[in-house]
Formats: structure tokens, C-alpha cells, sequence
């Protein structure tokens, strides 16, 4: 082991400096016993006054220690990281180094409570240690978008639903994109994610639509005869659920206000579309849509959640889009579709051989159907009185 340079040993506190001697000693002779001891007293000098201590001195306490834990037993080192897991000021390198360790005994402490890790810390650990240290990452107070995009990436079911259900977490919209595909295998995931107060309604729609999808799977099975009359009425339901969500949605209020106050002024353009689409604006992608190919919400909503891709192409062509747009709809986040280059080169092929008036003809039955539904439900309510 590196000898400690005794002119930087001498700098330390006053309180210390009986420990000069032990150390040089310790470091020549490298017996561990004596080691621990030492540790175990430099520890102490350290957390009692950790508060008045300079960078300097701190910086000097980082050396030493990170030269004592060298090679000492795994539980040394838990004990170690715990102690130093909740001190604002603890060493950073010897912090790292502890957040690294292979052991999760040592790492979980400081990856849960250190603020001394920063988020290029965890992006880096939990980009390469294991599902355990991915857990302890995802109890931490507060969680910035750059590491939750990792923890979704690779962590495991334990993991993300940890991550997912931390109120200090904050994701990105890709995050939540992620979040929300891996829901549809995840039954705990979805309720969990349902009870965020800051999922995008977009994400709220995709996990009612997952849901209905498995359950209408469930019924339909149980009873196959009336699998026709359970797909509509489990649509239905989540047709309304979808209306009521939209209704008590502050986002797409704001989006409707703000689309009503610039259509009044000009008129709708394929640029209303394309932009938003761009941005991953849900809302105002959806309204800019609607209005522009006087189309459904419900169906444009529903085009736009769906990992496939036939309904955004019918509709886009009905509002006459180009194809540039119909790029924008089709790689916005809230479908997760992953689309690759030769995805859209045969996608393309595709929007260009599918004409205007057949795609007018299939929104006009959709149209129908929809009304026709709603009369049935209307009807249904008013008997039921």
C-alpha cells in the first residue's frame, strides 16, 4: 500500500494529530488490524466535526481514508458507507468509490442517501453495476430525468416499478414512454403509474387502453360467443373514460384555448400539425390534427396512442398531410413504435398508393360508427331512468 506523505498527514486537525505516528506505521508495516483501528478512529475524527471543516481539510481526510479502506473486509466498508451516506460534506472520492463497490452491502447506503454523487455518478453506475445497485439508486429523495432514463432502460421489473413509484422521480417523456410499454406486461406497474400526479395525459390514455385491452383478452376468453358485444362494451367504457380524462385535463384545455384563439386568427395549416408533432407535444399534436381534418379527437387520440401505424397514415391523408408530417405523427414518443429507417421507407411507400378519397371513405365509417355508438349509449342511459 502507498505510504501517506507525512507532510500531508500533519495537516490534519488538531484533534488528530496523535494519529500521526499510528498512521505512518500502519501504512509501512500494512497490518490490517491495525488498520481497521486507525480507520475506525480517523472515521470518528471526521463525522464529529464534519460540519467546520475546510475543502482542504476534507480533501485531506478523502486521501487518507481512501488509503485505510484498501483491502479491509466487506463489512468495514458497509459499516463505513453508512456512516458516511447521510454527511453532506463526506468525502467525495472515497464516496464514489464506495458507490462502485461490487459488494451492495457497501454501495447501498450511498447510492440512496449521499448527496455527494452527482447525476453523471448514478447515470454511470447504473449504466454498468448490477440490478441491485439499480435498486438503491431508485430510493433516493429526488431522481433528475438523466438517471430515470437509465434506471428504465435497464432495470428490471423490481427496478422500474421501484423508480416508477418514487415521488421525487422525474422523467422525461421517452421515460414515460418506456414506463408506460413495459405497463402493458406489468398489472402492478400500471396501477402504480396510474397514481402519478405528473404522468402526461397521453401516458394515462396508453395504460386505459392497455388495460382494456387485457381486460376484454380475459372475457373474451372466459366466454368466446359474446367476444363482438365484450369488445364494444369494454371500448365504450374506455371511450368514456378517455372523454372524461380529456375534460378534467389542464393540458389539453390549454391546448384547445390556445388552438381556438390562432385558428380564429388564421386559418389551420399542416404546419399546426407538423410542429407540435415534432416537439412530442401530445395535445396540441392531436387538436392542430383534428381541426385540421375534421376528424374525431377520440379516433386522433386513439390514432396516436396505438403501436400501429395504419390509422395515423388514414387520417393524415384524409387531412392531407405530407409525408414529412406523417414522419413527425408516426415516431412521436406516446406510441413507442421504434421505428427504424427501412420501417419508414416501406411506410412511406405505402402513404403515397393510399388515395385521399379512400381515406375520407374509412374516416366517414369510423364517423358513423362512433355516433351510432353514442346514440346506443344515450338511449341505454335514458331507458335505464
Amino acid at each position: 500500500m502507498p505510504a501517506i506523505a507525512i507532510s500531508s498527514v500533519r495537516e490534519l486537525p488538531a484533534a488528530g494529530q496523535s494519529l500521526i505516528d499510528e498512521l505512518v506505521r500502519v501504512t509501512e508495516t500494512g497490518d490490517v488490524k491495525e488498520r481497521l483501528r486507525i480507520l475506525q478512529r480517523v472515521t470518528d475524527l471526521f463525522v464529529a466535526g464534519s460540519r467546520g471543516y475546510s475543502g482542504q481539510q476534507i480533501a485531506l481526510f478523502d486521501d487518507v481514508l481512501q488509503r485505510l479502506v484498501a483491502d479491509i473486509e466487506i463489512k468495514a466498508r458497509a459499516k463505513l458507507a453508512s456512516r458516511l451516506a447521510g454527511i453532506d460534506t463526506a468525502p467525495p472520492k472515497l464516496v464514489r468509490a464506495l458507490a462502485f463497490d461490487d459488494e451492495i452491502e457497501v454501495a447501498a447506503p450511498v447510492l440512496t442517501h449521499s448527496r455527494q454523487l452527482t447525476d453523471a455518478d448514478l447515470v454511470e453506475n447504473a449504466s454498468s453495476k448490477s440490478q441491485e445497485h439499480l435498486y438503491a439508486i431508485a430510493q433516493r429523495l429526488k431522481l433528475s430525468e438523466q438517471v430515470t432514463d437509465v434506471l428504465v432502460e435497464r432495470g428490471d421489473g423490481r427496478v422500474v416499478r421501484k423508480v416508477a413509484g418514487n415521488k421525487g422521480a422525474r422523467f422525461s417523456l421517452a421515460g414515460y414512454g418506456k414506463l408506460a410499454a413495459r405497463a402493458r406486461a406489468d398489472r402492478k406497474l400500471t396501477l402504480i403509474l396510474s397514481e402519478r400526479g405528473d404522468l402526461p395525459r397521453q401516458y394515462f390514455l396508453k395504460l386505459l387502453e392497455n388495460a382494456s385491452a387485457s381486460v376484454r383478452a380475459r372475457l373474451e376468453a372466459a366466454n368466446p360467443q359474446a367476444a363482438r358485444e365484450i369488445h364494444d362494451s369494454v371500448d365504450d367504457i374506455a371511450t368514456e373514460m378517455q372523454r372524461e380524462a380529456r375534460e378534467s385535463s389542464h393540458e389539453f384545455s390549454a391546448a384547445a384555448r390556445s388552438a381556438k384563439r390562432r385558428f380564429r386568427r388564421q386559418p389551420v395549416s399542416e404546419a399546426n400539425v407538423h410542429a407540435p408533432a415534432q416537439a412530442q407535444e401530445f395535445e396540441r399534436t392531436a387538436v392542430a390534427l383534428a381541426k385540421l381534418g375534421c376528424l374525431p379527437i377520440d379516433l386522433v387520440e386513439r390514432a396516436l396512442l396505438d403501436q400501429g401505424e395504419d390509422m395515423i397514415l388514414i387520417l393524415a391523408k384524409a387531412a392531407g398531410c405530407s409525408w414529412s408530417t406523417v414522419r413527425e405523427l408516426l415516431q412521436m414518443y406516446a406510441a413507442n413504435r421504434r421505428l427504424q429507417a427501412d420501417d419508414l421507407g416501406r411506410l412511406g411507400e405505402r402513404y403515397q398508393k393510399l388515395g385521399q378519397e379512400t381515406a375520407r371513405s374509412i374516416v366517414s365509417f369510423y364517423k358513423k360508427r362512433i355516433e351510432l355508438r353514442s346514440q346506443q349509449h344515450a338511449q341505454g342511459e335514458a331507458a335505464a331512468v
